[in-house]
């Protein structure tokens, strides 16, 4: 059945402005629930680069996702990153302008709502609702993360050594303060003699 999933799915060509002006409103829409970081959407940019849209394989989204968390910048750079890779067929411009274009869908509402929220959120300081939304939203962002790092590693690992790396990793960063450089240093060196492949 996935095959055939995989079969019938075409990718959205970008050059047709519908397509374009669609994807635009679907990072739009999602801006406003990025609670956490841009990391927080990760299944989601998941389902659209790969199962809605077809830009992408799992693969090609877990290496697009490497090189977004590798670079220096913000979590959300990986929504740039997805809208040049789903327009670069268009030609280099157009994936430069659709990476833009992404990456402003993303950031602009949520950073004029938090602009908002910051200005207004002092006069709220004694206010209960502010208490209990504050502790609130700890636990739920940090249960969407989780659920981000599940999702990472099911598109990412597929074999058992990876599998294996993975767990060694997150055991060492939850009951050590070793620096996670050193585990992206040591994961780097395991892929490049061959020992762990994706």
């Amino acid at each position: 059945m996935t095959l055939l999933l995989a079969a019938a799915c075409q990718p959205a060509h970008l050059g047709d402005w519908r397509n374009l002006i669609a994807v635009i409103w679907d990072f739009l829409s999602l801006s406003l629930f990025s609670l956490g970081g841009g990391n927080t959407l990760l299944a989601e940019y998941h389902y659209m680069a790969v199962d809605k849209y077809c830009w992408l394989s799992s693969q090609q989204f877990a290496e697009i996702y490497a090189i977004a968390e590798g670079a220096p910048g913000p979590s959300s750079m990986i929504v740039g990153l997805l809208g040049m890779g789903a327009a670069f067929e268009e030609g280099p411009l157009w994936a430069l302008f659709s990476g833009v274009m992404a990456e402003l869908a993303i950031l602009l509402p949520s950073t004029l709502l938090m602009v908002i929220a910051a200005l207004s959120w002092n006069r709220f300081k004694t206010s209960p609702f502010r208490l209990a939304f504050e502790r609130a939203m700890g636990p739920i962002t940090l249960g969407v993360l989780f659920a981000v790092g599940l999702k990472i590693l099911r598109i990412s690992d597929h074999d058992t050594p990876a599998y294996a790396v993975s767990a060694v990793v997150c055991f060492l960063m939850l009951r050590t303060k070793i620096s996670p450089l050193w585990f992206m240093a040591v994961a780097a060196g395991l892929g490049a003699f061959g020992l762990v492949n994706r």
